[in-house]
């Protein structure tokens, strides 16, 4: 599939309904447990989520769209959100969450992003010159791979328990 911004803007919207619609009401032990050290709850993607809708895509969209000399982008700290409060429940994350993204995709539409907008460039503080296209492609697809992200760590919740199915669900040999 080639880049569009309506396409990309098709997952964004929907990302907060998804949370919303797989994790609210869910037990503490679906939200909170992870896959092992050093690795995150659904609850943590959540948080890291928000963290991105605060500090992350509009800020660089705006930077690569600016008159600014210097497309410099600030470093995004992917860990922030474990020195949040980790006691709010998981539907307070995910109604921040869809507020912070409602309001972005609403600064995104005001934008008035054109087709020759997509190839202005910023610079990352780790891979250098990107492009709009790719930061918006980025955006999306992050939300996805967390989507699938939180969907893995709770299948692994069963692994022990799916006794001699586990041979047929590649979610949990991953």
């Amino acid at each position: 599939m080639i880049f569009e911004l309506n396409k990309s803007k098709e997952i964004l919207e929907r990302t907060p309904e998804v949370l919303e619609t797989l994790l609210s009401g869910l037990s503490k032990e679906w939200v909170e447990n992870n896959e092992g050290a050093k690795t995150w709850s659904p609850y943590d993607i959540v948080g890291h989520l928000i963290s991105g809708e605060k500090t992350d895509w509009i800020i660089r969209i705006k930077t690569i769209l600016s008159d600014s000399e210097s497309k410099l982008f600030e470093p995004f700290d992917r860990f922030a959100q474990l020195n949040e409060n980790q006691n709010r429940p998981i539907e307070d994350l995910i109604n921040e969450f869809k507020l912070l993204r409602k309001k972005n995709l609403n600064e995104l539409k005001f934008l008035n992003i054109s087709q020759k907008d997509f190839e202005k460039v910023g610079i990352h503080p780790e891979f250098g010159n990107v492009t709009l296209k790719q930061l918006i492609s980025t955006w999306a697809v992050h939300d996805l791979g967390h989507i699938a992200q939180i969907t893995r760590v709770m299948a692994k919740q069963y692994t022990k328990e799916v006794g001699p199915w586990i041979s047929y669900l590649g979610v949990l040999k991953k």
